[in-house]
């Protein structure tokens, strides 16, 4: 339960986190900075939740050059994340982003040669078929460029997830998170010259928002899976399309159409059984005890 708990409150942080993005761009801010004040504002929230936990001996980076991946894979991701939300309705967005187990299901066959059966091939179809029923490209109803971003997003969290999986196996996940803010100040730091702005008190208040509740969302994700397995906290995600519609029913954006419902369902389902199907496959053979013969 507790696990499950961590994992609601992430989701709901982060639903709120893209959101804001959304209107901190109708209030003139751009995606870098968006990203820059994300990662500089978590990182103090970071820092303290490592140090009262892991301990500051924690922090002595190992296999730095992974994390310098994971930090490019999830500073663009991110990027792409917020952009899907400002080019889509927030629940439309949260939708695709479902589709990233599909797509770690995908590299894990290609990249990885992780032996993938007809049941996940099957589940990623059912994916895929779930998107076209929700965009609906002959209708127009949404922005092909928005929902070619929100796949995009979707791919870069996959990518980002198998690199975690990586280094999930040597660091603890208050560092790697760690890591991933500090790393990324670097590249950033160096872009945020040409795209600062000025803003008023109300946007500078919605960005430390961003900031504060998108770190605690990442330390709360990844303590999640300190407390339950990754079969039993994932669908805890699927719960962001109803905080989606919700935060962006509240900022005028009216409520999903039917279509949208319905391709969100069959992604849902698609996301649901490839998890399931990774958890079977994770449980180990039962032996029965060798029976001695009669004397």
């Amino acid at each position: 339960m507790l696990a499950i708990g961590l994992r609601l409150i992430a989701v709901i942080c982060l639903s709120v986190m893209f959101v804001g993005g959304r209107i901190a761009a109708n209030h003139g801010v751009n995606i870098v900075e968006t990203v820059f004040y994300r990662q500089l504002i978590a990182m103090p929230v970071v820092f303290v939740a490592v140090l009262l936990t892991s301990g500051a001996s924690s922090l002595r980076p190992h296999r730095i050059g992974v994390h310098a991946s994971r930090m490019m894979a999830g500073v663009i991701g991110m990027g792409l994340n917020f952009l899907s939300y400002i080019l889509l309705p927030p629940a439309e967005a949260a939708a695709i982003g479902f589709t990233m187990p599909i797509f770690g299901t995908i590299l894990s066959a290609l990249v990885l040669r992780e032996a993938t059966g007809i049941h996940r091939w099957s589940a990623v179809l059912l994916g895929f078929a779930g998107v076209v029923v929700m965009i609906r490209p002959d209708a127009g109803h949404f922005p092909m460029h928005g929902v070619l971003v929100a796949i995009a997003a979707a791919i870069l969290t996959a990518i980002t997830s198998l690199i975690l999986r990586e280094l999930g196996r040597t660091n603890p996940p208050g560092v790697t998170v760690f890591w991933f803010t500090v790393l990324s100040m670097g590249p950033l730091g160096i872009i945020m010259p040409f795209f600062a702005q000025s803003h008023d008190g109300f946007t500078w208040g919605l960005l430390v928002l961003i900031g504060t509740i998108g770190g605690l969302a990442q330390l709360c994700m990844t303590a999640a899976l300190r407390f339950g397995p990754v079969a039993t906290v994932l669908p805890m995600d699927y719960s962001a399309i109803i905080w989606t519609t919700l935060l962006g029913a509240a900022i005028g954006e009216g409520w999903p159409m039917a279509t949208t419902w319905i391709g969100a369902v069959l992604i849902i389902a698609s996301g649901l059984y490839i998890a399931w199907r990774e958890h079977v496959r994770a449980i180990p053979p039962i032996v029965s005890p060798a029976i001695p013969p009669p004397d």
